[in-house]
């Protein structure tokens, strides 16, 4: 982690108001030139740098909230730059981001212009420069890739015409349907360096601990997508080889047994992986995923040496993390299994989100919650949670008026992933603009840089004529809501209940799949339909609005402590790997609590027999039986299962256990899928079947291992749940979600079985959600708990605003004597206590 000098003074990012640069010493209007003069030496981080701690983004040493939004200079006139910049000043945001297009800024010629030389939309420098003069820091986005709809994905196609070996044929000779490339084939490595010679000094001059506000550069974007949504892997000679290598060292002696080719010269190994047979598929799938993985983590070494080369140092470099699709993200942690080895523990460096979920609803929440868990389980103890691709707009994507977000959906996702520990937030597209022509037509319809037309970005919050579009001011009003809180929610971390969601990364090695392969069609239909969240994601929902707090842990990152980790639940369908196997047995004989939930694993990832686990717990794998051909498969409740009403599901594996207790059993056969099972010192509770999201149920199934949430509430219709940060002086926010279609909810909340708020009612109308100090020091106040949300704090005073609105009674209890105008004050054991029938108020120190 680059080391952070001792801060000057305090610098906490709140909205439009900054006052950041001043944290560097230097004034909003420092001359560009200043930024070079102040420069130190490249293998040396340099004063005012950028770092993270703790899960935290250091800022001149300082815990920062970086609200960002992305806009594109190259699809505005130079002379629409400062407009689009005071929509964002007076949207509350305190960073811009962008995409630096390759293709954008090399000529037909193949010389590069970043300058302005050519035309003043490509003075890179200059854009930069106006964010800065304007109080805001730089995110930069260089690629090589950029993806941004426009054509190549940003490269240019002069890159693949000069170099065809590069191009990428997949799965049985077959040409890639996407632009993508092989990223490690030396002439494009060549390429992009000779891309980086030409942007990276840019940057370079204007990195932040050089006085100028680039506080972060991502490294290419979304690595390994276009191979991945295609099914097309890079399967290059120069890939193959490599590859091929790599499999000889991984086996040794033993590939012969895995790979039926192994015996053949390179030609021939060669065609047997661009042509796999069924009786490797699924070996084969697995182990090219994890062969990516470090090939990956070695391209982004290149990239990340090749920035430092030209004096790119001192802020954390970021890898953007694709895998949401039509409003959900149950594929996205491919891409955290694809990428981990880029950033996980890697100095310097961190992962950012890419998610479009639309509206955050009951269907999508915990997508959400799984995207900020896994990623914050792969990485690191100092490496912060953030998103660099946060949708914001009305998603009519396609002009087509088919597609509409509610103003809540913007709301809801930022208050989730800021409880959950987000430091750092692009909403994108924030400000949408026009593709321009080509220097040279490419006689490809319409001769433009963009693949969307002339337009681009129009359900962004701004729209590309700069207007405020229908999402401006819902995305103005949670910005705010975040700036105005950012002192306090900077240094905050997420605090969870003593349970934990296991992720099993191996379980996402199925984005190269060999099609038509029996063997490879099972692994695929039995992981996708388990893994991460449970059947019918019913696990990780029923933990979340069940009411727990619950954090993840990479199962593949060693061994599991009990003490850390008391109670573990996994998702997992029959194919787990032996080791993990393994390690899991070692849990529970030591202790440990495990709810697993989908089939008892009896294969590896390579489809092979491995009973490690399955034996431990004195279980065989019988039938599986569903609900096809008109059987109407139900499932009735036993022991401390019941009572309940038989349950029609899909799918149940039926199993004889050798010991414990059967909770579950089919109807029609009495053989259980449900068993409380001992284990050594631990217990197990494995649930073989699709049971629904019954709260009751799984709630039942936690207690059985001794887990229960602390935080409880009253509400008694779905789509509250409350999650918690807290500060290193034990100040807490609660954040109350209520994600329902519109059902208000009044409720009470406990912790521990004690009433919290002093027993007051919450009211939480649906579709919103609110921040709720307890104990918290803010502003000079020490504020004990307060219905109303905090929206700001200052010297001596804090402001909040009601839940119910207007004539809503909201009650603010503060250590010490407080006032507030028009309230109704008592004290209690030597606090204050304040009651308010006012939408917005401000209590101050008395």
């Amino acid at each position: 982690m680059t080391h952070v000098p001792a801060p000057r003074r305090r610098t906490v990012l709140g909205g439009a108001a900054l006052g950041t640069l001043a944290g560097a010493g230097l004034s909003a209007r420092t001359a560009p030139a200043a930024y070079a003069a102040q420069g130190e030496p490249a293998d040396r981080a340099p004063a005012g740098s950028v770092s993270y701690r703790n899960k935290q983004i250091l800022i001149d040493g300082e815990p920062a909230l970086v609200l960002a939004g992305e806009i594109h200079y190259f699809r505005l006139k130079r002379a629409d730059w400062q407009s689009r910049l005071d929509r964002a000043k007076a949207a509350g945001l305190n960073t811009i981001a962008s995409y630096i297009p390759w293709m954008w800024h090399e000529l037909p010629d193949g010389t590069i212009d970043v300058t302005g030389r050519t035309r003043p939309e490509r003075d890179l420098g200059a854009f930069i420069d106006l964010c800065h003069r304007n109080g805001f820091l730089f995110i930069a986005r260089p690629g090589p890739f950029t993806m941004a709809e426009l054509k190549g994905e940003g490269v240019p196609d002069r890159v693949r015409e000069d170099h065809p070996e590069i191009v990428s044929t997949g799965w049985y000779d077959a040409p890639a349907t996407t632009p993508t490339v092989d990223y490690l084939a030396p002439a494009f490595l060549q390429e992009a360096r000779r891309w980086y010679a030409a942007v990276m000094p840019v940057l370079a001059q204007r990195l932040h601990g050089r006085g100028g506000p680039v506080v972060s550069v991502q490294l290419d974007n979304e690595i390994g997508m276009l191979a991945w949504v295609s099914n097309s892997p890079d399967l290059t000679d120069h890939l193959t080889a490599d590859f091929d290598g790599w499999l000889r060292a991984e086996y040794g002696d033993g590939l012969a047994g895995r790979y039926p080719f192994a015996g053949k010269d390179l030609a021939g190994r060669r065609k047997a992986i661009r042509n796999p047979e069924d009786a490797y598929g699924a070996a084969l799938m697995h182990d090219l995923g994890r062969f990516m993985r470090g090939r990956f983590a070695r391209y982004v070494t290149e990239l990340r040496r090749a920035a430092g080369e030209h004096g790119v140092t001192g802020v954390p470099f970021v890898i953007n993390i694709h895998g949401t699709s039509d409003s959900r993200a149950e594929p996205f942690p491919i891409g955290i299994s694809q990428l981990m080895e880029t950033y996980a523990g890697v100095e310097g460096t961190i992962s950012g989100a890419d998610f479009y979920l639309g509206d955050l609803t009951l269907r999508n929440v915990t997508d959400l919650y799984l995207i900020n868990a896994f990623m914050d389980a792969i990485n690191d103890k100092d490496q912060p949670v953030t998103a660099l691709e946060f949708d914001a707009g009305h998603a009519d994507y396609g002009q087509n008026m088919d597609s509409q977000t509610s103003p809540s959906g913007v709301d809801l996702k930022t208050r989730l992933c800021v409880a959950q520990g987000a430091k750092m937030i692009n909403y994108y597209l924030f400000a949408g603009g026009f593709n321009p022509k080509l220097d040279k037509p490419a006689g490809d319809g319409n001769d433009r840089i963009g693949i969307t037309g002339e337009r681009h970005g129009f359900a962004a919050p701004v729209d590309p004529e700069g207007r405020p579009g229908v999402s401006y001011a819902s995305t103005r009003r949670t910005v705010r809501a975040m700036g105005g809180l950012a002192e306090v929610l900077a240094p905050m971390r997420a605090t969870y209940d003593e349970i934990a969601l296991g992720f099993v990364p191996d379980h996402y090695l199925t984005e190269y799949h060999p099609p038509k392969l029996a063997s490879v069609q099972h692994v695929l239909d039995e992981a996708v339909n388990t893994r991460g969240a449970g059947p019918r994601g019913s696990l990780a929902r029923a933990m979340l609005l069940g009411g727990f707090r619950y954090r993840s842990v990479n199962l593949q990152a060693g061994d599991l402590d009990p003490a850390r980790v008391p109670v573990l639940a996994l998702a997992t369908g029959e194919h787990l790997g032996a080791e993990l196997q393994r390690r899991l047995v070692r849990y529970l004989e030591a202790g440990g609590k495990l709810l697993l939930s989908g089939r008892l694993p009896v294969k590896d990832m390579a489809d092979q027999r491995c009973t490690v686990l399955a034996d431990a717990l004195g279980l065989t794998a019988g039938d599986t039986l569903t609900d096809a051909n008109r059987f109407w498969l139900s499932v009735t409740a036993h022991g401390w299962a019941g009572p309940l009403p038989e349950v029609r599901l899909s799918r149940a594996q039926l199993c004889a256990p050798a010991r414990g207790t059967t909770v579950l059993r089919e109807l029609s056969t009495g053989k259980g899928c449900g068993f409380d099972i001992p284990v050594g010192r631990g217990r197990a509770v494995v649930i073989t079947t699709d049971y629904q999201c019954d709260l009751t149920f799984w709630g039942r199934a936690f207690a059985a291992l001794d887990a229960a949430p602390a935080l409880r509430h009253s509400a008694t219709d779905p789509g509250v749940f409350l999650l918690t940060t807290a500060d290193d002086a034990r100040g807490r926010l609660l954040h109350a979600f209520n994600v329902s279609s519109g059902y208000d909810q009044d409720f009470t909340v406990t912790e521990h079985g004690k009433p919290l708020f002093g027993g007051e009612k919450l009211q939480l109308p649906g579709r919103t959600a609110a921040m709720l100090p307890l104990g918290l020091a803010a502003g000079g106040l020490r504020i004990a708990y307060a219905t109303a949300e905090l929206t700001g704090v200052a010297d001596g005073r804090a402001t909040f605003r009601a839940l119910g609105g207007e004539g809503v009674e909201s009650v603010v209890a503060v250590e010490g004597k407080a006032v507030c105008d028009g309230a109704r004050v008592s004290t209690e054991g030597g606090r204050t206590v304040l009651r308010v029938r006012r939408a917005e108020f401000t209590v101050r120190r008395a």
